[in-house]
């Protein structure tokens, strides 16, 4: 189970100061060929653009609404026939999915039978970004390490960040985000829903616990902004989460909406710090939490449906200019007040750019678009999003060209002896 983690499988159907440079850190577990990791450009589209903003300048309204979903797409295949995306989405395969409502990007789950062996994954994402053409898709995973590890047993057990919190070396953590993101770029995965930046000070939290780096923000706030660089080291985009903090709750938002009474000044000091390191370490996004702050906003919604947190706190205050995801809004936290399509409008308008896991999908893109074509959503607002997607697909390397992954290098890289190693290396170290 995951608040903040994309969800957590068929459960959450029904109803997670900057470290010091590189130079006091340990060298790289591994690199990949330059062949299997294209490097980064700040600029570049498939529509033989020379910018973000000439491949903003040419789409359409509804292709700029459907860069802002990132749903689940069943199936082991992209060109397989499935009742599920027939009766969900009105189309059987992933990539008539894909190809009809043109979504930013795509997330992955065993449970939606899209994680059987390292060939078949491959296979799938070179297949829904091949469906894709003219804006390669975000395959995000919710890739944590622990309990919370949605591509295992494909890919290298590394302990949880707990585990590595306890070593008190930040450079640890770098590490052990550069081998799960060497190994998820090796299968077509470009961004993980890690790390968890929450400090978890409530000991009888049900969701995060040892998902969390531990309960003191000095310490966990370098381990976290040591695994954005990590993941940027494999060429992987990271996602710091759950803003504004999830670490102090009794309730899971998978199930119910937890209250945190964390005033203004507790928030600063205890949730805030690892956030900040993220966004100094240039974290890609940040996700939100589906938990209620009164003191920060007194109107009892949630912070994923917050403009007071996520554009006042988040952009304003902490200055973060990427991409601000909602945390799974098939999530009871979430969906207790409004229905799933004013959902999405109310965290568009809150100023999230990427929608995770729409429980309805049609309808939740349905409403969207008819706030913006209402001016509810201003053409200004959509474009903010869009804007922020299409940049941080440009920073990874994948707006110019969808990468294409490589079966038998994916093989070759995943629980390599040298990534192993690693894993050992932390476990040792371990307090």
């Amino acid at each position: 189970m995951a608040a903040g983690c994309a969800g957590s499988g068929a459960a959450s159907q029904a109803s997670g100061g900057p470290s010091a440079g590189r130079a006091n850190e340990a060298a790289p577990a591994v690199r990949e060929t330059a062949a299997a990791r294209p490097e980064a450009t700040s600029e570049g589209s498939a529509r033989s653009s020379s910018s973000v903003e000439d491949v903003l300048a040419g789409m359409s309204t509804e292709e700029k609404v459907g860069q802002l979903f990132m749903p689940v797409l069943y199936g082991s295949s992209a060109t397989a026939s499935s009742g599920e995306n027939q009766a969900r989405f009105g189309a059987a395969t992933p990539a008539k999915v894909i190809a009809k409502y043109r979504p930013g990007g795509v997330i992955l789950f065993p449970w939606a039978d899209n994680v059987k062996n390292v060939r078949q994954l491959v296979a799938l994402t070179n297949g829904m970004q091949k469906a894709s053409p003219e804006i390669p898709l975000l395959v995000g995973a919710d890739q944590e390490n622990g309990q919370i590890s949605r591509l295992a047993p494909l890919v290298t057990e590394l302990p949880a960040a707990k585990v590595i919190g306890s070593t008190g070396d930040p450079s640890l953590a770098r590490r052990a985000a550069e081998v799960t993101g060497t190994e998820l770029r090796a299968l077509g995965v470009n961004l993980d829903f890690a790390p968890v930046a929450d400090v978890n000070v409530n000991p009888r939290n049900p969701v995060i616990g040892p998902r969390a780096y531990g309960s003191d923000p000095k310490k966990v706030a370098p381990m976290v902004a040591a695994a954005v660089r990590g993941f940027h080291d494999a060429g992987v985009a990271a996602t710091a989460k759950h803003f504004p903090g999830h670490g102090d709750t009794s309730v899971d938002s998978h199930t119910g909406l937890p209250v945190i009474e964390h005033s203004r000044s507790q928030w600063s000091k205890l949730d805030a710090p690892p956030f900040a390191a993220a966004i100094e370490a240039d974290v890609d996004a940040i996700m939100s939490a589906h938990v209620v702050m009164p003191k920060l906003d007194p109107s009892g919604d949630p912070a994923t449906l917050s403009k007071p947190i996520l554009t006042g706190l988040l952009r304003e205050k902490l200055g973060f200019e990427g991409v601000v995801s909602t945390d799974a809004l098939n999530m009871a936290g979430v969906r207790e007040k409004y229905g799933d399509g004013e959902v999405a409008v109310r965290a568009v308008l809150a100023g999230a750019d990427l929608l995770l896991m729409p429980p309805d999908y049609p309808k939740a893109h349905g409403a969207v678009l008819a706030a913006v074509r209402s001016g509810r959503i201003s053409g200004e607002r959509l474009d903010e999003s869009v804007r922020r997607l299409l940049k941080l697909k440009a920073a990874r390397g994948l707006l110019a060209k969808a990468p294409v992954a490589d079966p038998a290098e994916a093989e070759r890289v995943l629980r390599s002896a040298a990534h192993r190693k690693v894993a050992s290396l932390i476990t040792s170290r371990a307090r």
